[in-house]
């Protein structure tokens, strides 16, 4: 075995070793609200507040609220906040009550993967977190919340990610659809999407 094979091997021993100090648990989590049956979600309104910190390091794992980079540079938190709306019309869209309500959301954590940790990491996670209020659309009365959300999902890396995105999948297809669940299944109109498991990150 040549010298510079077995420091490629010791490098990659302590990367595996490195991100496993950072291994923890996630979950995908809410809290079922009573009377979601008679909600129809009129607006969705997102803040990712200044007090937030943004990372642009592509290291495998920047400590830092917002990691957002498969998009061009540019204005991360807006980035997160068209993502984010996006995303939860998309989940209550099936929501056909006779009341019509207002999501008032409030991230509080978009650590997505960096390049580098898609490529080079043996594992990962996006890491999505937020508050949810829903108000009256009519009154802005609170009628559920302020509630801490929890839509984080095991990321694909290196190979798996790679196929995937020759399908035409990307960070933000996967995050989109992951929280579109998340969303339904608060809502009551798709399939309980609570879980939770162990990764690397975040």
């Amino acid at each position: 075995m040549s010298i510079r094979l077995t420091v490629r091997h010791l490098l990659a021993a302590a990367m595996i070793f490195g991100l496993g100090a950072c291994s923890d648990g996630f979950r995908t989590a809410y809290e079922t609200p009573v009377g979601a049956s008679s909600w129809r979600v009129a607006d969705v309104r997102v803040s990712v507040p200044d007090s937030l910190t943004v990372s642009e390091e592509n290291i495998l794992l920047p400590a830092a609220d917002i990691v957002w980079q498969e998009e061009p540079k540019g204005d991360r938190r807006a980035q997160v906040d068209a993502i984010m709306t996006a995303a939860i019309k998309r989940g209550a869209a099936g929501a056909r009550g006779p009341r019509p309500v207002v999501f008032d959301v409030t991230m509080t954590r978009f650590h997505a993967l960096t390049m580098a940790a898609e490529t080079r990491a043996p594992a990962g996670v996006h890491d999505v977190e937020f508050d949810l209020t829903v108000r009256d659309a009519t009154s802005g009365a609170v009628v559920y919340g302020p509630k801490h959300v929890e839509a984080s999902l095991p990321a694909m890396t290196g190979t798996q990610m790679a196929l995937a995105r020759m399908d035409g999948q990307t960070q933000k297809s996967q995050i989109s659809a992951h929280v579109a669940r998340t969303i339904a299944g608060f809502l009551g109109i798709g399939r309980d999407a609570r879980y939770e498991f162990n990764s690397l990150g975040g």
